[in-house]
């Protein structure tokens, strides 16, 4: 079965919010065994949702629209569909009754136009809506099926979860739903993963293999179809683990998390903590293990000494070594190194990261943009030191920057 999303609203396309429905949905109907090859964003005009429909009518067997069905006179999904399929709206009483005890629980007068939302397509199936009061719809006609649902993730998701997926299956009959696994890397381009996987790649058609990066980190998913798990494990093993030995030592995780939630993991399963010191990255390495829920067990804190005279007086590191004729400099790998021992020690902690270098977009200190250095110090062993040349923004080079720092990180922590 092939899908179309199709959004629904004028604030999608004035970017007043992000379309993240159409990221749940794909995955989500993946799952299901049924493949998204396009997504549509319309905006809330009567001709255009209809020309929207005819369009996706053309080359796809299910139209999943989001939004449009609340209660005001710009919402007109259903008007719009009902009115293409030359079907009636009629109200949903058990759906009704909700809006209407809704309202009276809260002694709030109930407008017409609320009533809106309880209206079904003739002939529909209702998708109940327990997180909201706009009642979904599913129907068929003429091979192509329509499932209607609103755009607040919020309550599109639990349906989505339960009866909307129920609906579905109830009209796939034989598609075989769809078995993934995820594998994260890092420490290593996207180019120069794929260039080691090509004959993979190239070669692929059950299962398939589908790369895609992002800054510091890549994930490969591998998927198939088969009628049941057993099946579609045997596929999985034979191709991750061909992938595992051309590139397994670049592999973190094998499901979808961050390389800082696997370093944080790792911390908290050997009991370690670590402390960070800033200078490039101004924090940004301490915000992102920060963002991890319940990290602070691992996290001692850090500090961002973007100037000398902080790193000499929350660090400190001897103005000589930083300033001055002859001196190595902020920028350099000895500095990196006394800044990572030094939090550590402050932080009596079991491992400290440090990171210095220049993100542009002009040199310092005669160094060039994209040049960072960055340690991990470790209690009871050398610490280690690495360069990096990044290329990009200002705020790629920093998140590379911090990434290539906790790779060095994860690989210390992997070795224990």
């Amino acid at each position: 079965m092939k899908a179309e999303i199709i959004a629904v609203g004028t604030e999608l396309l004035l970017g007043q919010i992000v379309n993240t429905n159409a990221q749940y949905l794909s995955r989500k109907l993946a799952t299901l065994g049924i493949d998204v090859y396009f997504q549509t964003v319309v905006g809330d005009n009567p001709s255009r949702i209809k020309q929207a429909i005819e369009i996706a009518r053309e080359r796809a067997d299910l139209l999943v629209f989001t939004g449009g069905l609340g209660p005001t006179q710009d919402d007109l999904t259903k008007d719009v569909l009902a009115a293409y399929l030359n079907r009636g709206l009629s109200i949903h009483q058990p759906s009704m009754d909700t809006i209407e005890q809704m309202f009276s629980s809260r002694g709030i007068h109930m407008v017409e136009s609320n009533r809106r939302q309880a209206l079904m397509i003739d002939g529909s199936s209702p998708i109940e809506n327990e997180a909201g009061l706009a009642v979904g719809n599913g129907l068929t006609e003429d091979g192509t099926h329509y499932l209607l649902l609103p755009g607040p993730p919020r309550e599109m998701k639990p349906m989505m979860e339960g009866p909307a997926s129920d609906w579905l299956r109830s009209v796939l009959g034989s598609e075989e739903p769809l078995y993934s696994r995820l594998l994260m890397f890092a420490g290593i381009g996207e180019s120069s993963l794929e260039a080691k996987l090509i004959d993979l790649i190239e070669a692929q058609s059950d299962p398939t293999i589908a790369p895609y990066a992002k800054e510091g980190e890549i994930a490969i998913r591998v998927s198939t179809k088969a009628p049941n798990e057993t099946e579609a494990t045997v596929k999985l093993d034979r191709t991750v683990e061909a992938i595992k030995q051309r590139v397994g030592e670049f592999l973190f995780a094998q499901e979808e998390i961050t390389l800082e939630e696997r370093v944080v993991q790792l911390l908290r399963s050997s009991r370690r903590k670590l402390s960070t010191a800033e200078s490039i990255s101004g924090g940004l390495l301490a915000e992102l293990i920060t963002g991890i829920p319940g990290s602070s067990g691992e996290y001692s804190g850090g500090v961002v000494t973007y100037t000398n005279e902080m790193k000499h007086k929350l660090l400190g590191i001897p103005m000589a070594q930083l300033q001055g004729e002859g001196a190595p400099g902020a920028i350099s790998e000895s500095t990196a190194v006394m800044m990572a021992e030094r939090v550590r020690q402050i932080g009596d902690s079991d491992f400290g990261v440090s990171l210095t270098g220049v993100a542009g977009p002009a040199q310092a200190e005669g160094q060039p943009v994209g040049l960072v250095y960055y340690a991990v110090a470790q209690r009871g062993k050398p610490t280690a030191v690495f360069t990096g040349h990044f290329s990009g923004t200002r705020a790629i080079i920093r998140i590379r920057a911090v990434k290539a720092a906790l790779y060095q990180l994860w690989l210390k922590l992997k070795e224990e």
